[in-house]
């Protein structure tokens, strides 16, 4: 076997990886289909023969569990799983990083899925098998994901300039984020579509802006023709000034190639929406929509229309069945029994470079703000030391669950000054953050003085 790796966050694969596996999936496709039975997966392979998937589900799911599963038994493997907490050691008070210790000795590779943001993460560090998130609290969901631009590809959609129109809980849909962030790296135009009060969370845009080559275009621009878009997003050939962009170039098509519809998070929100957006025939009769596939990841709560079913537009049923070969082939990938196609030992995702990572173990240290961060868990936070990446001057993203924070100060544990400069200390093991000045005065920290310029610079 070769060396580890995991996926807790769609931007852990390369787009050439995600290639690679649709690749390998449309292989399993391929071959498993029924004769009789074409739209049925229906045949097996050996290719894992002797290998054991676990799948430790500590919240519901019907299609991830039970397709993952389908997945290790299609490749000749074995399925072991814990699919409710209340019947398994953490209903006594084990943390999931000790479970992830022991279960690494029972299988292959973990498959996890937790309430809260970052936990698929923590698992990540302490597993010694590969690590694949079924879906970590509000955070992501990478493998329903692949499932969904193998979906599209399957519909014969070119990904590049498509334009996919994003409704419903934008805040609260893990698989969202997942979602937005690879339609950006391969090229798509996205328009959010959220219903009120659920839009996408700010470090979710200032991600797709700054980090995914995509711009936003200005209301006043597209407001006419898509009036219910709350934000549309294009994306860029090459790094671009918007200066330099004329009115001609930010002016996307208007047929709508992709419609992701979403349920209500009830399980991440207290009460009910007031207003919730519903796709059904009436609001697809606009002929924009004429050529569009309809995706939902399932399962349905109302938002969209069961007449819609036999409309020749809808997917989400195969998307749904297209869940086995993609989880096969991220399984072969990462076990390597797909030959040469394999995903080897992390090198930092799409990402050029690493960002260093600097953790924070004393009293008042800077926290994540995201307060369903696994950091924040009674017992699980015992496990997780605050850690943040520096991602841009003076922005931190948590390592977890990847929220980032805009406002902290810098201090040097050396010299025991803090600065509201972000200046860093030549020794990253020096670093601490801290939320305001006052709480770095308060573990005892002064104000570094500043420096004073040279007469003549």
């Amino acid at each position: 076997m070769h060396e580890l790796r995991h996926v807790t966050s769609i931007n852990d694969l390369t787009v050439d990886e995600i290639e690679t596996i649709f690749s390998v999936a449309g292989d399993y496709l391929r071959n498993l289909r029924d004769p009789n039975l074409p739209h049925r997966i229906g045949r097996s392979v050996t290719d894992a023969s002797g290998a054991i998937l676990a799948t430790l589900f500590y919240e519901p799911s019907t299609r991830t569990r039970l397709s993952f599963e389908t997945a290790m038994i299609r490749l000749g493997g074995k399925s072991i799983s814990s699919a409710d907490p209340a019947t398994s050691s953490a209903a006594k008070g084990e943390s999931l990083a000790d479970t992830v210790r022991v279960a690494s000795n029972y299988a292959d590779m973990l498959v996890i899925r937790h309430p809260r943001d970052g936990a698929a993460k923590l698992a990540s560090c302490y597993a010694s098998v590969p690590v694949v998130n079924a879906g970590d609290g509000a955070h992501e969901h990478p493998t329903q994901t692949l499932c969904d631009l193998f979906t599209l590809r399957q519909e014969g959609k070119n990904l590049k300039h498509m334009n996919v129109a994003i409704s419903g809980d934008l805040k609260g849909s893990r698989t969202i984020h997942s979602f937005v962030y690879a339609l950006a790296r391969f090229g798509a135009n996205i328009m959010l579509m959220p219903a009120k009060g659920m839009e996408m969370p700010e470090h979710v845009h200032w991600r797709l802006r700054n980090e995914l080559n995509c711009f936003a275009v200005p209301r006043a621009r597209y407001e006419k023709d898509n009036a219910s878009v709350d934000a549309l997003y294009m994306t860029a050939d090459r790094p671009h000034q918007l200066s330099l962009i004329s009115d001609a170039e930010i002016k996307p098509r208007k047929n709508i190639d992709a419609m992701y519809v979403t349920r209500f998070q009830k399980e991440r929100w207290a009460g009910k929406p007031q207003e919730y957006p519903t796709i059904d025939q009436r609001f697809l009769k606009d002929k924009k929509f004429s050529r569009t596939s309809l995706l939902h990841p399932l399962p349905r709560v109302g938002e969209l229309d069961i007449a819609l079913d036999t409309d020749r537009r809808a997917a989400y049923f195969r998307q749904a069945a297209y869940g086995v070969p993609i989880r096969m082939a991220l399984i072969s990938m990462l076990l390597g029994f797909a030959r040469e196609k394999r995903l080897q030992k992390f090198a930092g995702g799409f990402m050029p470079e690493k960002y260093e990572v600097y953790v924070g173990s004393e009293p008042g240290v800077l926290a994540c703000v995201n307060e369903n961060c696994i950091v924040h868990d009674a017992m699980e936070g015992k496990y997780a030391p605050q850690r943040f990446q520096l991602v841009a001057p003076h922005r931190l993203r948590c390592f977890y669950c990847e929220s980032d924070i805009a406002e902290f100060v810098v201090a040097n544990r050396k010299t025991r000054h803090f600065s509201i400069d972000a200046e860093m200390p030549r020794n990253e093991r020096d670093v601490v953050f801290f939320a305001s000045p006052e709480t770095a005065m308060a573990a005892g920290y002064s104000a570094a003085k500043r420096r004073r310029k040279a007469a003549n610079a």
